[in-house]
């Protein structure tokens, strides 16, 4: 297995570009192609993910040819992609599986859609439910309730309110969402039970209305789209710095702070964003950060309090809003002055690996005393005040494990992080432009 050797950091300090949004990038992507005319999207993620919706809508017979300097060019379809068959394998990409089998699935053609091992572990089975309601045809190709799916030509009818569980993965109702307006009716979602990850439901309306589809919503339960509506492209369309890769950076900052580092500031994201994880400073502001935020840029430090002390600020909190950034929140933990408890995370059962087995396993090897439940995290920092020195993290292909776990070479232990390719899911040069702020010895 692939390596890399993480040297103590004794500081970082400095700015950061951030790589573009996986999630607002694949949304983007995909009504660009579902919108009447061309759209010229600007600061694209290149990643794992979004290379897996790219390869799916070339192959759907949707033209996407670089523009000028960074930029792509999507040919829009006007809701109906030219080629009815295909094939379609989409990796570990829930971004890109959930919606596409929705939108696949009222587009009258026959299509496979598989991924790797993982992906067939991951449910989906309420969201095949809510389409057969309407009269989809899906088939399991494997396991019941999980992909991979096959998708052959149905008529779809929308007679009344299409009811999903929202409590496994708010990409289901992201799917739902993005693909109903195809039909042409009047739509009424309901969301039975309590919706996880709420931002990624506002940010999917958002970007709809970016291309001229307006989503009603009571709460989170109940979601209405008028009839007639129809995706319209923008003409060209900017993609926000991903806040959840800002949350490495913005926590480095603050526990580098403990000991004389920081600030560091990232941009492409900031006040304006419609990402739910800009409210991790929210977060380090209660473990002691300090977090400035501009338009277009954030910055986090230590507080004062918590750089005389050395230590940041334990926490008990609700992570259900922003659970990809409560990982980085776990490992900030590290750093903290007594036990900290990440409640709701739930969902991380059902990511890319099972995130609270997999959080728990390797916060211990550092020292830390983990409980793990079915949806919290309680640990509490190692008694010693050091981390275990030269522990190897397993990622689990995990590219947020394998981004987090960095920040525990701030701790002044050498720390060799398995498999760090699976940053290119969302972040490619993760490593390298970690290394840009880090210094390893005093006085640099």
């Amino acid at each position: 297995m692939s390596f890399i050797e993480l040297a103590p950091i004794w500081r970082v300090r400095g700015t950061v570009r951030l790589p573009g949004s996986k999630s607002i990038s694949n949304r983007i992507l995909l009504l660009a192609a579902l919108a009447r005319g061309n759209t010229v999207v600007h600061d694209l993620l290149d990643s794992e993910d979004t290379g897996h919706m790219l390869a799916a809508l070339r192959a759907l017979g949707v033209a996407c040819e670089p523009a000028a300097a960074a930029d792509l060019r999507v040919q829009g379809q006007g809701g109906a992609f030219p080629i009815r068959q295909a094939d379609l394998f989409l990796g570990n990409a829930g971004t890109a599986y959930r919606p596409l089998t929705a939108v696949l699935a009222l587009s009258g053609g026959s299509y496979r859609l598989s991924g790797v091992a993982r992906m067939h572990e991951r449910p989906i089975g309420d969201l095949v439910d809510a389409l057969r309601a309407v009269g989809a045809g899906i088939d399991y190709l494997g396991v019941p309730g999980y992909p991979p799916l096959a998708l052959r030509p149905a008529a779809i009818r929308i007679r009344g309110p299409i009811a999903v569980r929202g409590n496994v993965s708010s990409q289901f109702v992201t799917a739902l969402l993005l693909a109903l307006p195809l039909a042409g009716d009047a739509v009424e979602l309901i969301v039975e039970g309590e919706l996880i990850s709420k931002p990624y439901v506002e940010m999917t309306i958002n970007t709809m209305s970016r291309f001229g589809v307006q989503v009603q919503r009571e709460g989170w339960s109940r979601f209405s789209i008028a009839p007639r509506q129809a995706y319209t492209s923008p003409g060209e369309i900017y993609v926000e710095g991903d806040a959840s890769s800002a949350s490495y950076f913005l926590a480095a900052g603050a526990i580098s702070g403990l000991t004389g580092g920081g600030p560091v500031r990232v941009e492409g994201v900031g006040r304006g964003s419609i990402q739910g994880d800009v409210r991790f400073g929210e977060i380090l502001e209660r473990m002691g950060a300090v977090v400035a935020m501009g338009e277009n840029w954030i910055e986090a430090g230590a507080g004062a309090e918590a750089a005389r002390r050395g230590k940041l600020k334990a926490i008990d909190a609700d992570f259900n809003h922003i659970p990809d950034a409560a990982m980085t929140a776990a490992v900030a933990a590290l750093f903290a002055d007594a036990p900290s408890t990440l409640r709701n995370i739930g969902s991380w059962r059902v990511k890319e690996t099972d995130r609270i087995a997999a959080m728990a396993t390797e916060l211990r090897k550092l020292g830390a005393t983990v409980e793990e439940g079915p949806d919290y995290l309680r640990m509490a920092p190692p008694s010693s005040s050091m981390l275990n020195p030269g522990v190897s993290i397993d990622t689990y292909g995990d590219h947020r494990m394998a981004m987090c776990f960095s920040l525990a070479a701030l701790g002044g232990v050498p720390v060799r992080i398995n498999d760090p390719e699976c940053v290119a899911k969302t972040f490619p040069d993760y490593f390298q432009v970690l290394a840009t702020i880090s210094a390893h010895r005093r006085g640099e």
